[in-house]
């Protein structure tokens, strides 16, 4: 017996010193800078390159990261059913991949089956935590679907103008402003009310991004622009209901999201209706839509911590061209335009004994994961906890010159206003106004040179 446990204490020393197992980092010279995911980098760069696992999952990782993927394709259906069952009563989608085709970025228009635009609401003010104030009959998301029998919450209408503008070298460009209006309301408003529209973002790469330590996002922060640079990134602190506490935000367009597990959760609740042990309030509690059912959480744990791994276990398309000489000068230029003062280039995961391949990777998602003042143009006028009305967080740009691909045509920024990416950097102002003039005052061999480098990532 004693034998046994012997041998038994050897076996779990080795099993623990194997899970604690630091992933390999490339020496510095020997570093391929097409390695956007460090070591959880696929090379792809077709219209799947966003939905790749990463590379060398164990068996049950793999198991568990396909399940996930199936779930996040699932189509739900109205409760009660046998299986998949949940949806609604009021929604926005069936399903995660009618937002995030191909695991990548929206389509942003509303009402449609395969529209990716959401729209947050919200009173002036704050609630217990800090966080937006719900509208009363609608709480913080409008839902503009509904399952037979009930009311949706609205519809959300859409209208753009157009504008033409010129660079300085006479060259004219189109930008296009939204304007969101609410019609069919099922219940009056009182009062005055916030609007901030939501386009799905990207899924690849979250558990990278998760992995940064806290510290090495704050020492990033410049809150009174010490260094005179004119960037004043600052980290949003907000609620997270699994950890029942304030926490570094990291996800979500004004980074209001702490974790991988809290955007999925979320995403059930308030996207489709389907309760969680994480969200298990259905979000027509207390309208004439509440279904009545006792039957939440509708999600099991065991499906929604796959598709938590699912989304965390998503690789990093490798970029392109790297060695190309006019995506080396465009790199060059992004530089001197400041653009990196915000779209950091590198940041370093930490350790997770869980899941040893996400440890200490190198990866160059270029983002700071801060929020900025974007200023007016781009303002929505709703606070999220410490993100104000003109704030959004640094999106990625990995995997932004394979979104024409992945989602022909592809749109950009938080509403998918922009159709281009020249469209979108012409929208940037605020901190960003002379990152913008900078490239606006370009010729254009050199305005051309950072797209070109834009669309290797």
């Amino acid at each position: 017996m004693r034998q046994l446990k012997v041998i038994g204490a050897v076996v779990l020393a080795v099993i623990v010193l194997v899970k604690c197992q630091k992933s390999t980092v490339l020496p510095e010279n020997q570093y391929d800078d097409r390695l956007s995911g460090g070591g959880q980098t696929v090379f792809s760069a077709t219209s799947t390159a966003f939905g790749n696992m990463f590379p060398g999952l164990t068996g049950y990782d793999i198991y568990v990261h396909e399940l996930g993927d199936a779930v996040f394709g699932q189509t739900f259906v109205t409760a009660p059913a046998p299986i998949h069952s949940g949806l609604g009563t009021i929604f926005n989608n069936t399903s995660c991949t009618n937002c995030h085709h191909n695991d990548g970025i929206g389509l942003p228009t509303a009402g449609e089956l395969q529209s990716s635009l959401l729209m947050r609401i919200s009173l002036p003010g704050e609630d217990e935590h800090g966080g937006p104030m719900p509208v009363p009959g609608y709480g913080v998301q409008l839902q503009d679907k509904a399952v037979f029998g009930k009311q949706p919450e609205c519809k959300v209408n859409i209208n753009y103008s157009y504008k033409t503008y010129s660079f300085a070298n006479g060259e004219t460009y189109e930008l296009r402003t939204p304007t969101y209006t609410l019609s069919n309301l099922y219940t009056p408003i009182s009062g005055s009310y916030m609007l901030s529209p939501r386009l799905a973002p990207p899924m690849f790469g979250l558990g990278l991004l998760e992995a940064v330590p806290e510290s090495e996002i704050i020492a990033l922060q410049d809150p009174n622009d010490a260094n005179g640079d004119g960037i004043m990134g600052r980290a949003n602190y907000v609620w997270d209901a699994p950890t029942n506490s304030k926490k570094l935000g990291r996800f979500g367009w004004k980074a209001n999201t702490a974790s991988v597990l809290t955007q999925v959760a979320g995403a059930f609740n308030q996207d489709m209706g389907i309760t969680t042990s994480i969200m298990p309030v259905e979000n027509s509690f207390g309208q004439p839509q509440y279904d009545k059912l006792k039957d939440d959480p509708e999600l099991p744990d065991s499906l929604l911590n796959a598709v938590k791994f699912y989304a965390q276990t998503l690789a990093v398309p490798a970029r392109r061209n790297t060695t190309d000489a006019t995506v080396k000068r465009g790199l060059q230029l992004f530089v001197l335009a400041k653009c990196v003062n915000c779209h950091k280039q590198t940041l370093t995961t930490g350790v997770n004994l869980a899941l040893p391949a996400m440890s200490n990777q190198v990866i160059h998602p270029y983002t700071d994961m801060l929020v900025h003042d974007m200023g007016p143009g781009l303002a929505d006028n709703r606070p999220d906890y410490l993100a104000g009305g003109r704030d959004w967080r640094t999106a990625a740009l990995w995997g932004v010159g394979l979104f024409e691909m992945v989602n022909n045509p592809g749109y950009y920024l938080h509403d998918g206003r922009a159709r281009t990416l020249t469209e979108a950097i012409m929208w940037h102002g605020g901190e960003a106004a002379q990152s913008t003039a900078y490239f606006s005052n370009l010729p254009k061999a050199d305005r051309d040179a950072i797209l070109k480098f834009l669309k290797s990532l």
